[in-house]
């Protein structure tokens, strides 16, 4: 089974991230790399973190957003977690995160 690669998009002051199918430690570097570098270069406000396709995530996945946490709520951003199925859903919210960024929609996969 082939694993999808993570994809950026800034649409007006949000940094949407397309997270891969599998969030562990192996791609958590290159994930904070790139959003860092978007966040400061097109200095967006809030990130949306879109798990549509994501159906595993380890504590790497978590210390990916609550970084991003870190750095936009500086200056008054907030972090959003979109497409969540219930084994993210149930990580975020077991985890504490789910008090710190909002999780807009979930799906029932």
């Amino acid at each position: 089974m082939e694993k999808k690669m993570e994809e950026y998009a800034i649409i007006d002051n949000y940094l949407c991230i397309r997270m891969p199918g599998e969030v562990d430690h192996h791609g958590a570097a290159n994930i904070r790399e790139c959003a860092d570098r978007l966040i400061l270069d097109d200095k967006v406000k809030n990130i949306v973190f879109d798990f549509e396709d994501t159906t595993f995530m380890d504590s790497s996945g978590l210390g990916i957003i609550i970084g991003r946490y870190r750095k936009i709520s500086c200056f008054g951003g907030k972090v959003y977690a979109i497409n969540t199925n219930e084994r993210i859903s149930r990580l975020l919210k077991a985890s504490g995160m789910s008090a710190i960024i909002e999780i807009v929609a979930s799906s029932q996969k």
